[in-house]
């Protein structure tokens, strides 16, 4: 072994072992079969320190799965379309669909992504992550398009999917719908506007809004039906100021009287209400904004205005008519797009739909069937499907996605569906080929949009029983599969990957999708936010961090992290994973250097002393935690259990006792030498065991050196973690003692500013009964070598504890009392 660990050169040749040897594709038929449902990184554009975080998580739990009776199934995939991929296109080429043509920018979207898939394999790579990154998927890919089209088309023949001209959420700016889990919710300052209309017999109105650039919109006036101040306008008209249009005033008791004036403005459409109110009255539609965010060429005084510009005119136009009343400044929430964080617009186009909202109690009795860590992240599903309005719209206006599968008649209105045996298929493509089903008719058209990228990423579970049979059997068939063993995932994405996956597992199955969903929290920026690409916050690359650090000390960062919680970026915790990888190489190679060459028994020794005994039942005892811990997947806990056992028992304690044997073994017995060589071959061998899903790289490196001979299992990360067994607990009480006189001799020395290796002419142990004599003189060879101690002196007698300064030498005098 090298005297110091190089991480650069070590590292390289641990992954070059793993790669040539397939060790994470090495399966026990005698072993459990634990799958992960690996969430796929978005393809649009570099990875951050928020996917090592996340990411490594997941590999730490999938090596603690390895190497306890489980053959680990840890696919990974790659969101390779959608709305994000086509953005990231878009802006790295300076090109778009309507410039190059739609096949085109599909052919350059493929080739982009391909190779942003070869770097994050690298980058997953080097942090030393457990996956079969040799057998990956795509969310774009044939196969899975295939999946995605035959789910779509099974999801219409069961009545969970359907078409409608219907008002759907609109962003502007990336000129889509979205569904209501794309949306945030952003506090803005914004205007309360009182404005002046008139009814039909010239009475005055006033309608406050913070939206006045919907008045060419306005369909309708509301009040409350037991609002005695407009009870008497029941059944006439209303003029709209500015458009002079006349809109019929109706009474509905949704309408809140205390806010405002009492009477509220329906427009097509300004919020959701809008829309509520719209189907409900059976009012005309009436669009004032396009597809592009701008005013329709129809309404001469706002034509071609964006939002924005459109409220600062209709302002100007009712001041000159006199038609403001009043302003005032409010807090007012809006829906915005998550991606471009653009306000949320409504249209009206034919939108294919998941029928979420009608069978949202059943989503909730799914999630109670489901294992969630940590537990209260469940409440967030819960809330999520008790507040749905809005069904889920699949269908997007974009080119880069999956088709649907789809062709309409354009003489009866029918809806075509592609044979399965023809999947996949892209319709715009490849024509219907036959006449319609229901009219014999050949006017077909075929469908242009795609579908939402979370439509696919919601079958990650039929992905990954494709992938794990290795053949094209339809996923939908069985459930031989499903539910998969563990979903990690982020808590931001619970509304939305968790929720969908839920809903397409129940669809098509009745079924969860997984056992357990494990969630974790963000890597957060110097600013307290999310670090994402989108925002640009992150403090350093991930590139750059992993030549800066070894991976494992950067590792040992991510396992700090709490469950569910987010985390600060900390050099400083990753700098102790640095000095970790140090004490670990030194004490191995303590051990290495104390064994090699040695006769090791194989075989437990039948008396291994009070010592040896104690740092075994110390491992036990970290054992019992750590196994209890990573069953409920708290790796951060297990890691604690571990950190105590190796600094605080191993380092500190036990091999500082035990050191004396190697350096003075003729002052001990055969058989007391051979009991701590066995003893520390297998605590040191468990030592890596439990830092190994942790620290791959070291372990692994560490491992090949020193225990590859004597366990024979091709890695460390293919060996099996033991159970914990009983413990002494005589030997607990013997050994406490032990360590009561060791840590009174180094206080005294270190009050002194003396060495610990400052030879003690005599040590003087007082207040000893007879039974801590007897156990003290079968350990004072020992006692005698860690102390430094030329003779021990045992006294029934109290003495007062201290250091005598005797010329150039030293006493010194403790007790057995606590």
């Amino acid at each position: 072994m090298e005297n110091r660990y190089n991480h650069q050169q070590c590292d390289d040749q641990i992954r070059q072992l793993w790669q040539s040897n397939q060790t994470y594709r090495q399966h026990n038929p005698a072993f459990k079969a634990f799958t992960i449902d690996t969430p796929p990184p978005t393809v649009s554009g570099s990875l951050h320190i928020g996917h090592i975080f996340s990411y490594t998580q997941t590999d730490i739990i999938a090596r603690y799965k390895r190497m306890t009776g489980h053959n680990v199934f840890y696919p990974f995939g790659f969101d390779c379309n959608g709305l994000a991929t086509e953005r990231f296109v878009e802006k790295k080429h300076n090109t778009n669909a309507s410039k190059i043509g739609r096949e085109k920018f599909i052919d350059l979207c493929l080739s982009t992504t391909q190779d942003m898939k070869i770097k994050f394999v690298a980058l997953w790579r080097t942090m030393g992550l457990s996956a079969e990154l040799e057998h990956t998927y795509s969310t774009i890919s044939k196969d899975v398009q295939k999946i995605a089209q035959e789910s779509f088309i099974e999801l219409v023949k069961k009545d969970y999917a359907y078409i409608k001209n219907e008002p759907a959420l609109y962003c502007t700016q990336c000129r889509t719908t979205v569904a209501q889990a794309e949306l945030d919710d952003l506090e803005q300052t914004t205007t309360f506007n009182d404005i002046q209309f008139q009814s039909a017999d010239g009475q005055t109105l006033i309608i406050a809004t913070t939206r006045p650039e919907l008045l060419p919109s306005c369909v309708a006036i509301l009040y409350h039906p037991a609002d005695d101040r407009y009870k008497k306008l029941a059944g006439t008209q209303a003029i709209v100021p500015i458009f002079g249009r006349d809109v019929p005033i109706l009474a509905d008791e949704t309408v809140l009287p205390e806010k405002g004036t009492g009477l509220v403005m329906v427009c097509t459409f300004g919020d959701k209400t809008d829309i509520e109110w719209y189907k409900k009255h059976k009012l005309p539609y009436l669009p004032s904004i396009d597809l592009n965010g701008k005013f329709v060429p129809t309404i001469a005084e706002l034509a071609g205005l964006t939002v924005p510009d459109a409220r600062k005119k209709m302002i100007e136009l009712l001041k000159e008519k006199n038609l403001l009343l009043s302003q005032k400044q409010i807090q007012n929430s809006v829906n915005v797009h998550e991606r471009c964080k653009q306000v949320i617009e409504y249209a009206i186009l034919p939108q294919w739909f998941m029928k979420v909202v009608e069978n949202a109690p059943e989503f909730l009795k799914a999630a109670d069937s489901i294992n969630w860590y940590p537990k209260h992240m469940k409440s967030r599903f819960v809330d999520w499907v008790k507040n749905l309005s809005w069904d889920w719209c699949i269908s997007r206006q974009r080119v880069y996605g999956i088709p649907f599968p789809v062709w309409y008649c354009n003489d009866c209105n029918e809806i075509l569906l592609a044979d399965v045996k023809d999947l996949p298929i892209d319709p715009q493509q490849t024509p219907y080929g036959r006449p319609c089903t229901k009219c014999n008719g050949t006017n077909i058209r075929a469908e242009k949009d795609v579908m939402d990228t979370w439509n696919t990423s919601s079958l990650t579970p039929y992905i990954c029983k494709q992938l794990y049979g290795n053949d094209e059997t339809s996923p939908f068939s069985s459930t031989d599969f499903i539910p998969m063993s563990m979903r990690p995932q982020a808590h931001d994405i619970i509304r939305t990957w968790a929720f969908y996956t839920i809903v397409k597992s129940w669809m098509h199955q009745k079924e969860i999708p997984w056992n357990d969903i494990v969630i974790s929290g963000y890597v957060l920026s110097e600013n307290k936010e999310k670090i994402s690409k989108s925002k640009d916050n992150a403090p350093i690359d991930p590139e750059k961090l992993l030549v800066q650090y070894a991976p494992d000390a950067v590792r040992f960062w991510t396992a700090s992290g709490t469950l569910g919680q987010d985390i600060a970026f900390s050099p400083e915790q990753i700098m102790i994973g640095q000095k970790l990888l140090t004490k670990l190489w030194n004490a191995l190679k303590f051990v290495h250097i104390n064994l090699e060459g040695q006769d090791v028994p194989t075989a437990r020794p039948q008396n291994l002393g009070i010592i040896n005994q104690w740092m075994i039942d110390q491992m036990q005892l970290s054992l019992t935690s750590y196994h209890a811990y990573f069953e409920k997947h708290e790796f951060s806990l297990a890691l604690q259990s571990v950190e105590k056992v190796f600094w605080n028992d191993f380092c500190d304690n036990y091999i500082e006792i035990v050191k004396d044997q190697f350096f003075n073994p003729a002052n001990y017995s055969a058989e007391e030498m051979q009991a701590t060589r066995w003893t520390m071959q297998q605590t040191g061998f468990t030592l890596l065991q439990l830092y190994a899903p942790y620290l791959p790289h070291i372990t692994e490196y560490l491992y090949q050196h020193i225990f590859l001979k004597t366990d024979g299992a091709s890695s460390i990360h293919l060996t099996q973690l033991p159970q914990a067994a009983s413990i002494h607990a005589e030997n607990q009480k013997h050994m406490q003692l032990i360590l009561h006189i060791i840590s009174q001799v180094r206080k005294l020395k270190t009050s002194e500013q003396l060495s610990l290796k400052t030879e003690l002419t005599s040590l003087i142990i007082s207040s000893a009964t007879q039974a801590q004599i007897t156990v003290l003189k079968q350990q004072e060879n020992i006692l005698k070598g860690v102390c430094k101690a030329t003779k021990i002196i045992f006294s029934a007698q109290q003495h007062e504890p201290g250091l005598l300064q005797e010329g150039d030498t030293w006493r010194a005098s403790v007790t057995t009392e606590e």
